[in-house]
């Protein structure tokens, strides 16, 4: 019995992602807002859909409000403040006897919807000629650092940047200007000195996983997100260098954690898309193996963004998805003395295509960056790595635009050299280097 079988037996509905098949892409890729702020169906009528909306309009019918959903768990738990977002209202719009339309969602970058469904309902979706496939998408979750602890910069590069040599290319007018990477963490500081002129956009999704609006100003719900965020795109500020791109622009999102998890996730990928983000940087995942975000992970590449994901910080044997999916650049952590994380997950896999992860590490011990309040802190893990590699891949797409995310991923991997004494199942490629890597590109 797979997930949603056993769902429908235990509540009698259950979350769904539905892939549509030859889902046209948007004719355009830019804040597609609107069709984010409400739940379908997304046109008056079907005289007036468009041809994405008419198949939308059409599987619709196929979802329906239960009081044993997720959402409507939600809903009757959300408090004052959350009554007055989006999400809310469109919870009591669509349950109102005049709006017969079950309750799904339709990401249109994406090119999926997801909504609550009961036996019916499956069936005839499994059914579509319009459906590609009906899947059971697992609650994410933050992979939350090893250790915390307080730091004081000192008035250089951090270890990390200099261990990537992202200094060496910031010396030749190298530092990711131009490029917009995507972040999709508990958001960022917007007033901190180091990330203050960094945004290219913010959002935050709430418990529903739509667009609060109007748009909040940067700001993190934890401290984990200033952190990545300073990592990739932090600017230097009296001659302290956090930043492996210090020029990047972010496209940063709050969509982690709490609420509908699954719907804010999916959310923060459609918009960044929509933001023109040619790398995405996700410290997030699900514990083990599956494969329901990976129709996610393809179109992130047809969309010409480069998905940089954390692998874990569960150690030897284990792995997150979507980090180990192959078409995924999987970050692992090392520290400053060459040496991989004891942390680091690392899992091989019985496939012919990328049979280890992670890809390759990144700096990930007692790494210096940003914290929420103008200070900075020292943290451990994964999460830490990932954005050290999506800052470089930030510096190779400045340094040559026309290059696809495929060369520069390539690029990537061809400038790895293995720590000496670990095993490849560990490691895998090794560590990047920055300078080789603009070489090789």
């Amino acid at each position: 019995m797979d997930t949603i079988d056993e769902q429908l037996a235990a509540f009698g509905v259950a979350q769904v992602l539905v892939v549509l098949k030859d889902a046209p892409p948007p004719a355009a890729a830019a804040k597609p807002t609107a069709a984010l702020a409400a739940a379908v169906p997304v046109a008056a009528n079907r005289a007036t859909a468009g041809p994405a909306e008419a198949v939308v309009m059409e599987l619709a019918r196929h979802f329906r409000i239960s009081e044993t959903s997720t959402d409507t768990a939600l809903a009757a738990a959300a408090t004052a403040r959350r009554a007055k977002t989006p999400g809310a209202a469109w919870y009591r719009k669509a349950v109102a006897p005049a709006d017969p339309t079950p309750p799904a969602r339709y990401f249109p970058n994406l090119g999926v919807m997801l909504g609550t469904t009961d036996r019916a309902g499956l069936t005839a979706l499994r059914a579509s000629g319009r459906v590609a496939d009906v899947l059971a998408p697992p609650v994410p979750s933050l992979i939350r650092p090893v250790t915390v602890a307080a730091a004081a910069p000192k008035k250089q590069y951090t270890w990390g940047v200099k261990q990537l040599k992202a200094d060496k290319l910031h010396a030749k007018g190298v530092t990711g200007q131009g490029v917009v990477v995507g972040h999709l963490d508990t958001g960022a500081d917007g007033k901190h000195p180091a990330l203050k002129t960094a945004f290219h956009a913010f959002a935050e999704f709430d418990d529903f996983g739509f667009e609060v609006t109007p748009a909040p100003a940067p700001h993190d719900t934890d401290e984990h997100g200033t952190h990545t965020a300073g990592t990739i795109a932090g600017r230097t500020v009296a001659g302290r260098a956090i930043g492996v791109a210090p020029d990047a622009a972010l496209a940063s999102a709050i969509v982690i954690e709490g609420g509908n998890a699954v719907a804010r996730v999916l959310a923060g990928m459609d918009w960044v898309i929509g933001q023109g983000a040619r790398v995405l940087s996700m410290s997030l995942g699900f514990r083990g193996f599956t494969e329901d975000f990976l129709s996610l992970t393809r179109v992130l590449r047809q969309r010409g963004v480069l998905p940089v994901f954390a692998v874990g910080n569960e150690g030897p044997g284990t792995s997150r998805s979507p980090g180990n999916y192959a078409e995924a650049l999987s970050v692992g952590a090392m520290d400053a003395k060459k040496k991989v994380a004891d942390f680091s997950s690392s899992r091989a896999f019985a496939r012919p295509n990328d049979p280890i992860v992670p890809d390759l590490l990144a700096p990930g011990v007692g790494v210096i960056s940003a914290m929420p309040g103008g200070g900075y802190q020292e943290m451990d893990g994964t999460s830490m790595a990932t954005p050290h590699v999506a800052g470089l891949a930030a510096l190779l797409m400045q340094a040559d635009p026309a290059k696809t995310i495929d060369q520069v991923e390539a690029a990537i991997f061809g400038s790895c050299t293995p720590l000496k004494g670990v095993p490849p199942a560990r490691q895998n490629r090794g560590v990047p280097d920055a300078v080789k890597a603009l070489a090789l590109l």
